[in-house]
């Protein structure tokens, strides 16, 4: 498996403008290259190859406007050709969105493959350098002297930080011991999730604790006059504002999902989607705090990599107006009800933590359907055999169909 390992960066000056040159082409090479594709495409209605992009960077080199794209090291320009086919790959297979313009304000970055840098006890020298590029290794674990990276990614953030990362081909890890237990997970605004055991983990907020200091910075900015000196010091700040708040988040984050993949073997969540739900005006900030896609994102790798099982059942599965002890199914829940009682069974429910229930009973029948019992648990389900799906608002029962099995 490939591992990166991220870490600060230190620069030169004589460092800084080559990288900065290098960042300017890699955008040219990646804009230029995608305005050809698109009037390509809408004049001729063909598509270009990356055979085709290649060709046309070296035509460009050979060029008096475009000589000075050999000043810099060819092996990252090459890299943006790749990543740009992959971009559109992963657009016509419905994976991802069009391919956009890149800015010169945001995060620039330049790919090095191992014909572009090398690496000797610690010590790290990129094509076009005579002088080692200074780092900052704060990985414990791993001994930078005994690093053999396959690819070198060398970034500045808009704030002006920079940043070199290692990607590593390393063997897969062992799996983690069994815990002989499995939870499911409610997301939510007020609660950050409630587990199937009854834990909740509060919602930090992290854009609400920092939204005045924020929001000052950006008054600063819009204050200052365009393309002048004042308004790029401005435009700093915000970009620093706004990186302490993502760190923060992927902090919380990080350490979330570290802990769930230790404590259960088999950890089942919904298929959330959050591309609509930030429809919505009033909740779209707090959605976007929340980071629900990253913490999807993050539980994938990490139970794959810990050997632990994660299960996403269906969006459409009514896990909140479903009762965990009978069955029972309520025609609407509105989302103010926090607490509701069973016509059925008469059982007091916390909206959450019945979801929470619900959504591992649909996961374990998941997990048994597949692969047997996953995790080993003596935990049955009380009641009805399944709850009921909420495809077209249909009493269908919920099946194997009604998940997907992402890892085991």
């Amino acid at each position: 498996m490939r591992t990166a390992y991220k870490c600060r960066a230190y620069p030169t000056s004589d460092q800084v403008a080559l990288l900065s040159r290098t960042f300017g082409c890699v955008r040219l090479v990646w804009n230029k290259t995608l305005s050809e594709r698109n009037h390509r495409y809408r004049e001729a209605g063909a598509r270009t190859s990356y055979r085709e992009t290649d060709a046309a960077l070296t035509e460009w080199k050979r060029t008096k406007e475009l000589a000075f794209l050999s000043e810099v090291s060819c092996v990252p320009l090459q890299q943006t050709l790749r990543h740009q086919h992959t971009a559109f790959q992963n657009f016509f297979a419905g994976r991802a969105r069009f391919p956009r313009f890149k800015s010169r304000s945001g995060r620039q970055s330049a790919h090095f493959t191992r014909s572009a840098f090398r690496m000797r006890e610690g010590v790290l020298v990129l094509a076009k350098s005579s002088e080692p590029l200074h780092f900052v290794w704060s990985f414990a674990d791993k001994a930078v002297r005994g690093l053999e990276p396959t690819m070198v990614v060398v970034s500045r953030d808009p704030d002006g930080r920079w940043y070199v990362t290692f990607a590593v081909d390393t063997d897969t890890p062992a799996p983690n011991e069994p815990t002989g237990r499995a939870i499911g997970i409610d997301l939510g605004l007020k609660d950050y999730l409630v587990t199937s055991d009854g834990e909740r983990v509060q919602n930090p907020r992290h854009l609400v604790r920092k939204a005045r200091n924020l929001a000052r910075y950006q008054r600063r900015m819009s204050r200052c006059q365009r393309g002048g000196l004042n308004r790029r010091k401005a435009k700093v700040k915000v970009a620093r504002a706004q990186r302490k708040i993502c760190n923060a988040r992927q902090d919380f984050l990080h350490r979330t999902t570290a802990r769930l993949v230790r404590s259960a073997d088999v950890i089942v969540i919904e298929d959330l989607n959050v591309a609509a739900m930030v429809r919505n005006r009033r909740l779209a900030r707090a959605i976007h705090d929340s980071g629900w896609g990253e913490f999807r994102r993050q539980l994938e790798y990490k139970c794959a990599r810990a050997g632990r099982a994660l299960v996403v059942i269906d969006r459409w599965y009514p896990s909140s107006k479903t009762c965990s002890s009978c069955g029972h199914r309520l025609t609407e829940l509105p989302l103010a009800v926090r607490c509701w009682t069973c016509p059925g069974c008469r059982t007091r429910h916390d909206r959450d933590l019945n979801a929470a229930k619900n959504i591992l009973a649909v996961g374990r029948a998941a997990v048994r359907d597949n692969s047997g019992d996953a995790c080993g648990a003596d935990v049955r389900r009380q009641g009805v055999s399944l709850p009921q799906s909420a495809v077209k608002q249909e009493p269908l029962c919920s099946s194997a169909g009604d998940s997907q099995l992402i890892s085991s």
